[in-house]
């Protein structure tokens, strides 16, 4: 008898262990089998080592749901290339999607057809003109406008043509489109050149001008390391425009700060754009990119690491595990919502 009890209590346990295992239902989601099994999934990027970042915090959840993540799909710079590999079919998310700056990239590669916004990664970036803080207390320059001014222009000569040095954005990126449209608009293609190339590159010439006691002009954004270095409202200052003006799709975007303040650029979300067919097929990896929130000032914080050497891709995945094990909870409320969507 008493063999017999200790027996039946082991199949009775057995049997509440599976009952649970299993659920009311017999779902294969909450018996272990997860949403994302057997699925691969196409990540595509342009190839900046800043954002990388966002995607192994991406890619760490959507393994934790099952998902075989393929090596990222780097496209040299090209944001417009990434967007279109989305639109195609050939990758199923880009992470740095910036709504509004992208919008033309988007909807000449589908958007909405073939892909979509989905969730708000890293709401509140900023965009702008700056300048060093003594040259702007200096000569009381608030307003890119004054510019216009060939004798404040100078001022930021570096190369002796007689016209600022105003180190730009990369041809590609979208945020030169703006640039180059308010050139024109706010009558500053006399006095001022837009310097374009590889931005990592003019920007540390910047700084090193900076660093010597030179003027400088600079188009900067945030995220990004670059504020960290030339901190605003203590090395530099943000410069206003005139007015409004950007280009083509977004002309009637309002660019005005809660403060008053116009920097000229409207305050952009980084959404992720992903193929529609991914998402339809996928209500699991669609609710995480939903739930995803990197904060701004967490971004730049990493991106300092990787200016001061923590660069490698074993660095950059250590960051991200790192910023997982701290909002652990957060995280963890992510991948229950997804799991529960595949339902």
């Amino acid at each position: 008898m008493k063999y017999f009890y200790q027996f039946s209590k082991y199949v009775v346990g057995l049997f509440v262990l599976v009952a649970f295992a299993i659920g009311p239902f017999g779902n294969p989601a909450l018996a272990g089998e997860l949403p994302g099994k057997g699925v691969k999934v196409q990540p595509v990027d342009q190839g900046l080592i800043e954002e990388q970042f966002q995607y192994e915090v991406l890619i760490a959840g959507l393994e934790e749901l099952g998902y075989k993540v393929k090596p990222i799909l780097h496209m040299a710079g090209e944001v417009v290339t990434s967007h279109l590999a989305v639109g195609r079919g050939d990758a199923d998310f880009y992470a740095v999607h910036w709504d509004p700056l992208h919008l033309a990239f988007y909807q000449k590669s589908g958007g909405g057809t073939t892909m979509l916004k989905v969730g708000k990664l890293t709401p509140g970036s900023l965009q702008g003109y700056l300048i060093d803080k003594k040259t702007a207390d200096k000569y009381k320059i608030t307003n890119i406008e004054q510019l216009k001014d060939p004798k404040i222009a100078k001022i930021f000569d570096a190369d002796g043509d007689g016209k600022a040095d105003l180190t730009g954005c990369n041809p590609g990126w979208g945020c030169e489109r703006v640039i180059e449209h308010q050139l024109t608009a706010y009558g500053l293609r006399d006095t001022v050149e837009h310097n374009q190339g590889t931005y990592i590159a003019l920007i540390a010439d910047t700084i090193a001008r900076y660093k010597t006691g030179h003027p400088i002009l600079y188009y900067t954004w945030t995220p990004f390391w670059v504020s960290g270095v030339l901190v605003p409202g203590k090395d530099v200052e943000w410069l206003s425009v005139p007015f409004t003006s950007l280009p083509g799709e977004r002309k009637e975007v309002d660019t005005m700060m809660p403060d008053g303040r116009n920097t000229g650029f409207a305050v952009n979300t980084v959404r992720i754009i992903a193929n529609k067919k991914f998402l339809d097929k996928n209500p699991a990896a669609r609710r995480f990119f939903e739930l995803a929130v990197i904060p701004i000032n967490d971004v730049s914080a990493e991106n300092s690491l990787i200016r001061d050497g923590e660069k490698s891709e074993r660095d950059i995945k250590r960051h991200a595990q790192e910023w997982i094990a701290k909002n652990r909870a957060e995280f963890d409320s992510w991948i229950k919502e997804a799991l529960k969507a595949a339902q």
